[in-house]
């Protein structure tokens, strides 16, 4: 017998599915395209899918992450529980579904990330590398036809174009469908879009010459959390409008790992791709062309940066081999993509243009954020580091360049703590910690009173140096002092209290354990095992470093003398370090309307090393060393004990 099951959507309104006996009600959600974080994927160990039941039943149990008052007060977890024999309303909190609209991520007004912005697009326009792409727009004035001239107009334009350029130019279905209003709307006036395609011209698109339009493309960074675009003026370069949002497969995991697994199961592919393209994509570009007044057909260009698996999963493509051996995708480098392939709202026929992957681990991503860097056009000894929800890096400088991607694991973007979360409102984004009392003074993302949730990545970053500085924990991530904010469980596993009860917005404590401390620790010494096997595999020491390039989500808030407090990055000068904003999106826009930026960037791929850290026999033994703080070599950290 089927029940009807309410998920009410805090703030939101409510979603209403039918259901049987049995159906685990997080993938209910799922079906009924209900937003629920879920960075595990659904299987019980994070905690972070945390629901209410308001009215009726659901088959559940107390765990870990539901104690007997939670229980008590409704509070399930969604992954571990099943519909019962009755109908039910299940509260989704706000802090659930946050991720898909709340998600801190630098935007268009902000005028550090502009000035980021347009110094990197001087940079690598002043290389001497050129603007302009294969489309061009040309202008036609034709004869109308008459009774005595009865030429189709297909022929009609074709003749004339052929005239203008010299040679034939190949119509595209879109293109003829248009093309009988556009003459007529403008007395036989029109302006075409033209592209050159493997040596050929191809008719892209048609426009009355009275009609209000413009050339435009838009650049997409697909990241495994984030998804942000630009849509630009093809014609000038210049920026219309920006826009960002959660990724909408979080729910099915908070790393590629979980993401490949759930495309395996069935629809998987199809499930995964509907929630980048048609949840995430379409309202971003949507609401680009509305705040700009740009029509979608405007859009003729698209290029995209994204990691391995996000390349695949966007273009509907089994993933499966990435994560087995021997680690192949399907594609490093893919050609002849439209629009149409997979119903992006824009022209049908704009190319959809990949930055090419380097290997199953570091994607396009890297090789546009590359460019970005300009580390390929000096001869700086250069560190790049992606830092997000997987840790790629890139080292050298004009005359090679070496890549490798690290299991950091969710960790940096709130999988794996217990407290974690992504940076939306209420997440501690800063912290220091008064070395006599032990109280923190938090610095919180959202509006002034905004009382903590959780810990987002650069606020777990400062949260361990802290405790490490004043003593709260040992090298091993122990706690090792007693007091009000110390807990202990009935296995003798304590916790730090950030925050008591009634300082949290959710009522609960906000405590950060040493089963977290320990993820967190692997979490950074892959960062750093990854930057020393690199270095140690070309014969150089950490000193040959003179400059650090970090990129990423969580780039900006880094307080770096934190991050070397701990030994997630290298002790070296501070002023070596710069943060480059979002790499990926920059190179993408370089991508987008330049040819020869995208010909630079296939070109650093095909000249870059990727280096296999799980086939290096030194690693494991350097990631080892590593998971302590700052490092079981205490001489590569000499600054780390400074106050």
């Amino acid at each position: 017998m089927e029940r009807k099951i309410t998920f009410a959507i805090e703030g939101m309104g409510n979603v209403e599915i039918s259901a049987i006996a049995g159906e685990n009600i997080l993938e209910l959600a799922r079906k009924a395209n209900v937003a629920i974080d879920a960075p595990c994927s659904g299987n019980g160990s994070c905690g972070k899918c945390r629901v209410k039941l308001l009215e009726g039943e659901i088959e559940s149990r107390i765990t870990r992450h539901i104690t007997e008052e939670d229980y008590a007060a409704g509070w399930r977890l969604a992954c571990e529980s099943k519909v019962g024999e009755s109908d039910a309303v299940i509260m989704v909190p706000d802090i659930a579904s946050a991720y898909r609209s709340r998600m801190k991520i630098a935007d268009l007004t902000d005028t550090a990330e502009i000035e980021i912005f347009n110094t990197t697009k001087t940079e690598i326009f002043g290389t001497g590398i050129a603007t302009g792409t294969k489309l061009t727009k040309v202008s036609v004035e034709l004869v109308e036809p008459t009774l005595d001239d009865a030429m189709s107009d297909l022929e009609r334009i074709s003749m004339e174009l052929e005239g203008q350029l010299g040679e034939a130019v190949v119509p595209t279905h879109f293109a003829v469908s248009r093309l009988p209003k556009a003459l007529r709307s403008s007395g036989f006036r029109a302006d075409c879009i033209i592209e050159e395609r493997n040596g050929a011209k191809y008719l892209v698109d048609v426009w009355g010459a009275d009609e209000e339009h413009k050339l435009c493309g838009i650049a997409i960074d697909i990241g495994t959390t984030t998804v942000s675009a630009v849509l630009v003026d093809l014609e000038s370069g210049d920026i219309l409008a920006k826009a960002s949002s959660g990724n909408g497969q979080i729910r099915y995991g908070a790393d590629v790992i979980n993401r490949i697994i759930e495309a395996t199961k069935p629809n998987g592919i199809k499930k995964l791709q509907k929630a980048v393209i048609e949840e995430t994509i379409t309202p971003i570009i949507r609401n680009m062309c509305a705040s700009a007044k740009i029509a979608k057909e405007d859009v003729c260009r698209v290029t995209i940066a994204a990691n391995t698996t996000m390349n695949h999963l966007f273009a509907g493509i089994d993933p499966e081999s990435i994560r087995m051996e021997p680690y192949v995708p399907v594609f490093m480098d893919f050609t002849g993509f439209y629009a149409a392939d997979v119903n992006l709202p824009v022209n049908p026929n704009a190319e959809l243009v990949i930055a090419p992957n380097i290997g199953s681990y570091v994607g396009g991503d890297i090789t546009a954020g590359t460019l970005a860097s300009m580390m390929w056009n000096s001869e700086e000894m250069a560190l790049f580091i992606d830092l997000g929800t997987n840790g790629e890096l890139v080292f050298g400088n004009a005359d090679f360049l070496m890549s490798c991607a690290c299991s950091a694991g969710p960790a940096f973007e709130g999988g794996d703590i217990s407290c974690g979360m992504r940076a939306t409102d209420g997440a501690i984004e800063s912290c220091t910690i008064d070395k006599e009392t032990l109280k923190p003074s938090l610095g919180i993302v959202g509006p002034e009173g905004t009382k903590p949730i959780g810990l987002c990545g650069s606020g777990l970053i400062d949260m361990v140096a802290e405790m490490f500085r004043c003593g709260i924990i040992n090298p091993l991530g122990k706690i090792n002092v007693e007091g009000e904010r110390i807990r202990s469980d009935e296995y003798g596993m304590k916790s730090y209290v950030i925050a008591f009860a009634d300082e949290s917005e959710t009522g609960r404590e906000i405590t950060l354990t040493e089963v977290d401390l320990d993820n967190f620790i692997r979490a950074k010494g892959a960062i750093f095992s990854a930057i020393k096997i690199m270095l140690e595999s070309l014969d150089f020491p950490i000193e040959v470093i003179t400059k650090v390039i970090i990129a990423g989500g969580i780039g900006s808030g880094i307080n770096i003398k934190n991050a070397i407090r701990i030994g997630m990055l290298p002790d070296i000068e501070h002023e070596f370090y710069s943060y480059i904003g979002n790499s990926s999106l920059s190179g993408a826009y370089a991508m987008l309307i330049s040819e020869e930026a995208r010909d630079k960037v296939t070109e650093l791929k095909n000249n870059m090393t990727y280096m296999e850290l799980s086939s290096n026999p030194n690693y494991m033994d350097e990631f080892v060393a590593s998971c302590f703080l700052p490092h079981t070599n205490a001489s590569l950290f000499p600054s780390a004990m400074e106050d």
